[in-house]
């Protein structure tokens, strides 16, 4: 069974750690409406701003914002802020290149300025960024054939260079949260809501894991995925520490998700629950974000503050969990409370933030020898990195497996609604590849080539009865691929010179492989594949956002 196979039932297991048998003493229900909407309902999208090759922003240009901050699949979202700057990284379930670092300093528009993790550990999960003593460290949970491990990386620079990943021997965890006692002493909680002490340093642990806090139970009749007690985040303020938690399973029904809140005068506890708990939940299905959880609370550049979290995009569960920002306020009896509603109209931006630049360009000419940080190889061994290599202003992906499926893909994020991607190639011996939507080795669309026929792949398997045979030619194969995606329906264009483009004949609607594949995390993302024997060539890959 893969990494990625394992991780739906092992988070189920994992997550619901300390969680058994609390059913019992659930508080009567409060009200709370069930998911009534077909999972595909969505009205019609609502506008957004414009950025860089026609991406969509949060940044309206008058003062408000409207969610996602960060389009895409970047769940479990930690944030750290840093005099007046902001970092926040996610989730990335690939970890070669890994753990890309964002920087903003007014909450709303964020930029990419480095992938941290620079070797392949395992299906990176929610992770925690934090600052000690002038060092920055992030506790990384990665997925591996065996089960879970955390490790911990380190920087004088949140810039880098980043240290090798540190093991901390801790297994059967995840989703860490680091936290500094009243003593100045260092622990790490985990999933369950559980917790260890950290070392002085923060690169080993002392002792063993212990129950730290029961995790606030809701109704009975909640429509739910399940308990699952995970990310914990705590953070101080005046005489009280806050503890941030999820519960309630983040891929299963819309109203599954949601944020509670915890405090207590001692990182020992006890901890005493919200009176408003749970302070964010999607209540119907009706509503455009779906299983808001796992938040991060932040001080804004005003004094004022902020939570980030994620959510599903109503319609959208194919572009995976996005990273929403939410104002919360103080109360007079020293709770959170949020105050973005549905997060259906846009809101007025966090005040005092200086200007700050928005995303970045997905198209590549391959023309430098660094990897761009909107690529990742999809579920790597140790030696994937290895296949990868720029020369003369292409990217040369060497073959791996007998298929789309099996071959380890470089992927690539995108964030629209609707978009266009195309990209020339070129086969000089007996691979064959192409460009594809691909969300794991059970689910994709694409569509290729060898140096005879072209390919045509859908869902897990290639569609032999479309191969067609290619004219012949003298040299490499050279073919031009496009790929249109207009809300999870995809064309492919093909052509000769990147010029006359010809429509294949095969259409799909892609926003089934979420349901149909177990486990239900992911997004479908760009990919460039290269399976069989010997390399694929790509060049000048272009990628632009199309209008609702």
């Amino acid at each position: 069974m893969s990494t990625l196979t394992r991780r739906g039932a092992v988070r189920a297991a994992l997550a619901s750690v300390a969680g058994a048998g609390l059913a019992a003493s659930a508080p009567a229900a409060t009200g709370s409406a069930p998911a009534t909407a077909a999972a595909g309902a969505s009205s019609r999208p609502p506008s957004f701003g414009v950025g860089r090759e026609g991406q969509r922003k949060a940044d309206l240009g008058n003062g408000t914002y409207r969610n996602p901050i960060v389009p895409g699949d970047r769940p479990d979202p930690t944030l750290l802020k840093d005099g007046s700057d902001y970092y926040l990284t996610f989730s990335s379930f690939t970890s070669y290149p890994g753990v890309v670092i964002w920087h903003s300093t007014d909450l709303v528009n964020w930029t990419p300025i480095t992938a941290a993790l620079k070797q392949p550990i395992g299906a990176v999960w929610a992770m925690d960024l934090v600052k000690h003593d002038g060092r920055y460290f992030i506790y990384i949970p990665a997925m591996q054939e065996n089960g879970s491990k955390i490790y911990v990386i380190h920087a004088d620079n949140i810039r880098g260079p980043w240290s090798d990943p540190v093991d901390l021997h801790l297994g059967d965890c995840i989703d860490p949260g680091h936290a500094v006692g009243e003593d100045g002493k260092r622990y790490l909680f985990v999933n369950g809501v559980r917790r260890i002490r950290l070392s002085d340093d923060g690169l080993s642990t002392i002792g063993q894991l212990e129950p730290a806090y029961t995790p606030w139970q809701y109704p009975k009749d909640w429509v739910v995925e399940m308990f699952a007690p995970e990310g914990p985040k705590i953070f101080r303020r005046g005489e009280w520490f806050y503890l941030i938690a999820a519960v309630g399973g983040t891929s299963g029904p819309p109203t599954s998700h949601m944020v509670t809140l915890a405090r207590s005068r001692s990182i020992h506890g006890p901890w005493e629950d919200s009176p408003h708990n749970p302070i964010v939940r999607t209540q119907s299905a009706d509503e455009p974000w779906w299983s808001r959880g796992h938040a991060s609370v932040v001080e804004g550049p005003a004094g004022d503050w902020w939570m980030v979290y994620h959510g599903y995009e109503n319609g959208m569960r194919t572009l995976g969990r996005q990273t929403l920002l939410e104002p919360v306020e103080w109360t007079k009896d020293g709770w959170l409370k949020a105050r973005g509603g549905t997060l259906a109209r846009p809101l007025p931006k966090p005040r005092g933030g200086r200007p700050s630049p928005a995303g970045f360009d997905l198209s590549d000419d391959f023309s430098t020898d660094r990897m761009g940080v909107q690529w990742t190889l999809f579920a790597p061994d140790a030696k994937d990195g290895e296949r990868v290599s720029r020369r003369d202003r292409s990217l040369v992906l060497k073959a791996k497996g007998t298929s789309l499926a099996d071959c380890s893909p470089l992927t690539c994020l995108v964030g629209d609604r609707s978009y266009e991607a195309s990209v020339e190639m070129e086969i000089p011996g007996d691979a064959h590849g192409g460009l594809a939507l691909f969300y794991d080795g059970r689910g994709f669309a694409g569509i290729g080539a060898n140096a005879q026929e072209m390919l045509t792949y859908n869902y897990s398997q290639e569609i032999g009865w479309m191969r067609h045979k290619l004219p012949a030619t003298t040299g490499p194969r050279v073919l031009h691929l496009r790929l249109t995606n207009r809300e999870n329906v995809v064309t492919f264009h093909t052509s000769p010179d990147g010029k006359d483009w010809t429509q294949h004949p095969w259409q799909m609607e892609v926003s089934g492989f979420h349901h149909n594949v177990f486990g239900g995390f992911l997004s479908l993302k760009l990919a460039l594949f290269s399976a069989g024997q010997g390399e694929v060539r790509f060049r000048r890959f272009r990628y632009r956002g199309l209008p609702a």
